[in-house]
């Protein structure tokens, strides 16, 4: 008798709760603008994450902090509700963790973030038991490098597959790298990680002008490259394919009328992870991915913005 496959995803990182004021456009360095619309919803890259996956289907459990304060009640309710175990988010005296959001007429967003009891996760959180069914561990930058290297050496030795959100952009130490099997990163983070001497091809660019990157990535021991190109679509950067014609992929832009972009990228992650774990190739799992995270961008905030794979399935039989 054989064990069946493992299929869980473990969602190490942040929640925040994200006060968004909706505005005709973003304001510049020193002016004040009109904002025409407030809201507080649940929010965190890692939550947001965790939510995605789950909606899509994904088995999955969160680990994380927040507050002993009613944001930290909205998130653990919110998350919850989604289908995600959240049996493994501390509550801390620390405030839950809060991000300022403004998105503009045209759904585009800045974002600052106040880490709060994100900065409260620690490595002594991430035990060997909330892995041993993972064969996704998701993981992102707004939690603390010591923690997110060991949910990476965790992972890692479950076996599971380890996807490294480099966002938002810091330097990734040799060791993370290492252990992170599919490194996820928008243009802006691909050319911050390979140096100001590399040149992310133009987005429009045919999959041929991406072998430059796919090399230095590789060079850099990271095999496996998401880089996506927002309304763009993304490309996939597989130095591990067998033939050399599916080293690299480029996936199409899902054409749709964006209301708030805030999110989609955590869709996207989601997906793919929640893809992942149910066995699809990389370049599957972001096919399908560009269509959740381009469906998550035609409603306001993110994690009740997100699809379900019915709703995902929909849009790419039309």
């Amino acid at each position: 008798m054989t064990n069946a496959p493992k299929a869980g995803i473990v969602v190490v990182g942040s929640l925040n709760a994200d006060l968004t004021i909706y505005c005709d456009r973003l304001p510049q360095p020193g002016e004040t603008v009109h904002g025409n619309g407030f809201a507080v919803n649940p929010g965190g890259k890692s939550a947001n994450q965790a939510v995605a996956a789950s909606k899509l289907g994904g088995q999955v459990s969160l680990i994380g902090a927040v507050g002993d304060d009613p944001n930290g009640t909205m998130l653990l309710d919110s998350t919850a509700s989604a289908g995600v175990d959240v049996s493994r988010v501390l509550r801390t005296d620390v405030a839950t963790g809060v991000a300022v959001i403004s998105v503009d007429s045209t759904g585009e967003n800045s974002i600052i973030i106040s880490a709060g009891a994100n900065g409260t996760l620690r490595p002594a959180a991430v035990t060997p038991d909330a892995f041993k069914d993972a064969a996704v561990v998701c993981l992102c930058l707004e939690v603390g490098i010591d923690t997110v290297i060991a949910a990476a050496q965790a992972g890692h030795d479950a076996g599971a597959t380890v996807l490294l959100n480099l966002s938002p952009y810091a330097e990734v130490p040799e060791r993370l790298a290492r252990l992170s099997d599919v490194l996820l990163v928008n243009a802006h983070e691909a050319s911050f990680f390979l140096g100001t001497e590399s040149r992310v091809p133009d987005p429009e660019a045919i999959a041929e002008a991406w072998e430059p990157v796919r090399s230095q990535f590789a060079d850099r021991g990271l095999q496996r490259v998401l880089v996506t190109l927002g309304a763009h679509g993304s490309v996939v950067l597989d130095s591990l394919a067998r033939g050399t014609e599916d080293q690299i992929t480029r996936i199409a832009p899902t054409r749709v009328s964006a209301v708030d972009t805030t999110g989609a990228g955590d869709a996207f992650t989601g997906a793919v992870a929640a893809r992942l774990a149910a066995g699809d190739s990389l370049a599957d799992a972001a096919s399908f991915a560009s269509v959740a995270a381009a469906l998550a961008a035609t409603k306001k905030g993110t994690q009740a913005a997100y699809p379900s794979t019915a709703d995902v399935e929909q849009l790419r039989d039309a």
